[in-house]
């Protein structure tokens, strides 16, 4: 199997590394965390209570949320187009309003099992080689403890919660949106709190992740580190070929 998990509280760097380790390596990219979103933004356009199991989970079970490639006119920055029931929510799914939110709505038992099922799916039939690419990067909280625990590499990032406050407000302001750090700093905290304390798959390392701290470093550092250890790790002769001479994009802030 050709698969990575890259697990890690919020702006330790997960999405700018993985979508570059997925990118050098021909893999698809996957972050399991835009799910959570999107149906916290449901919920949230919806007026409910994002303490309401039973209402919550509802909304996931209904919800149409699709992930595709950006198309071509799409050159805001995103890695991804995010629509919900049709409607492109990529960077509302990223305001400070869901990131308040979503960690109640990842915490939810029937929202779990609605979309970690759709998670574990699509990261065997990749990883396996069947989904057109020659693996799967796959990132989020939970990944290589519960969703995709047979991995043959798995990632843990993690940077100092002051630094990754500095990293949210600066993603924030390059969207031209006001930022208040100590409000983004509280907001990471309690965060952290609620998605390393709850009951259903919490945050934590799993017990064979490589720990890798992305305070002071690069995203090149970083991915090079990665794909570095996938060399040793996942059978990539027998995928496509890796370009270990292929120039890494972007040098600034880590993201989520």
């Amino acid at each position: 199997m050709n698969a990575i998990t890259i697990d890690g509280p919020a702006a330790s760097g997960k999405s700018s590394v993985g979508f570059e380790v997925a990118r050098r390596l021909d893999f698809l990219f996957f972050d399991t965390g835009i799910l959570y979103r999107a149906v916290t933004w449901a919920v949230l356009q919806q007026g409910i209570d994002v303490a309401d199991i039973e209402a919550v989970g509802q909304v996931a079970e209904r919800t149409r949320i699709d992930i595709t490639a950006p198309e071509s006119q799409q050159r805001d920055g995103r890695q991804v187009t995010v629509t919900v029931d049709d409607k492109d929510v990529t960077w509302a799914v990223r305001t400070p309003r869901v990131d308040q939110n979503v960690s109640t709505v990842a915490a939810n038992r029937l929202v779990r099992q609605t979309l970690g099922v759709q998670q574990r799916r699509i990261g065997l039939r990749h990883g396996s080689g069947a989904g057109g690419k020659a693996g799967v990067v796959m990132m989020g909280r939970d990944i290589g403890t519960v969703i995709l625990p047979e991995a043959p590499l798995k990632i843990y990032l993690d940077a100092p919660v002051d630094e990754r406050a500095r990293r949210r407000g600066q993603e924030l302001a390059a969207r031209g949106r006001e930022t208040d750090i100590a409000r983004i700093l509280e907001d990471m905290r309690r965060r952290d709190e609620v998605d390393s304390g709850r009951a259903i798959a919490p945050l934590r390392p799993a017990d064979d992740a490589h720990l890798i701290q992305t305070f002071g470093l690069s995203i090149p550092q970083v991915v090079e580190k990665i794909v570095l250890l996938a060399q040793t790790h996942l059978e990539l002769g027998q995928a496509r070929p890796l370009d270990l001479t292929a120039p890494q994009e972007g040098t600034g802030a880590l993201q989520e």
